[in-house]
């Protein structure tokens, strides 16, 4: 097996074009899983059995569901209900939910380490319950989870190749569809690779730092 720094070259502006999809489906896909997990775990503790229930159904559902699965019904499937979506959004969307069942849970620990005395204390001064949750509660709470909801965006990176199958060609992607047309694997798989690599590493290292920060 020889190396060939020509496929390299040929490869390039593919490869160019599916870090760009990545990064868009990371991106995106983390504010969908972080603002509606956060959605998910205050309606979890909704006092109403009629909000409460049925947001731990549709949770346990879709984290109980494979990824894939929840790609192809989004992509294939809305579309007998005409609702088509493109397949970088339909990506970017699936990622999102799936993922916020998980950050949902995250959220959920942060808020059960809130200590008693906090609430007692809002319950105390009379808070109305939007300033409970905006002004004491939350903010203590994000503050305990931000390094876990961090290790999820790295899970998010590692998953996005899954969205290749309906369509948006991100980095594995662009290599798979270059491996067919030119029978040479070796020079675009190892770039991809090397690639994830100098995007997860700094992003735990990142992680890491964060999290040492939040303990002082």
């Amino acid at each position: 097996m020889n190396w060939d720094w020509s496929a390299v070259g040929d490869f390039m502006p593919r490869f160019w074009d599916g870090v760009l999809v990545t990064l868009q489906a990371l991106v995106l896909g983390s504010l969908i899983a972080f603002a509606l997990g956060l959605i998910w775990a205050m309606a979890q503790r909704s006092p109403l059995k009629v909000v409460r229930w049925p947001v731990m159904v549709v949770t346990e559902f879709i984290r109980n569901t494979p990824l894939l699965v929840q790609l192809f019904f989004l992509f294939y499937v809305l579309p007998e209900w005409s609702v088509t979506l493109s397949a970088l959004t339909t990506g970017v969307i699936g990622l999102g939910l799936h993922y916020s069942t998980y950050t949902a849970e995250v959220y959920r620990a942060g808020i059960d380490g809130v200590p008693k005395g906090q609430w007692e204390a809002c319950t105390a001064l009379s808070l109305p319950r939007g300033r409970t949750w905006s002004a004491v509660i939350l903010p203590q709470a994000i503050r305990r989870v931000v390094p876990a909801l961090g290790n999820y965006v790295i899970a998010m990176l590692k998953d996005s190749p899954m969205i290749a199958v309906i369509g948006a060609l991100e980095m594995l992607g662009q290599a798979r569809q270059f491996t067919a047309s030119t029978f040479q694997p070796t020079e675009p798989i190892t770039v991809v690779g090397i690639a994830f690599i100098l995007i997860a590493y700094p992003a735990s290292l990142l992680m890491r730092a964060l999290e040492r920060r939040l303990v002082r």
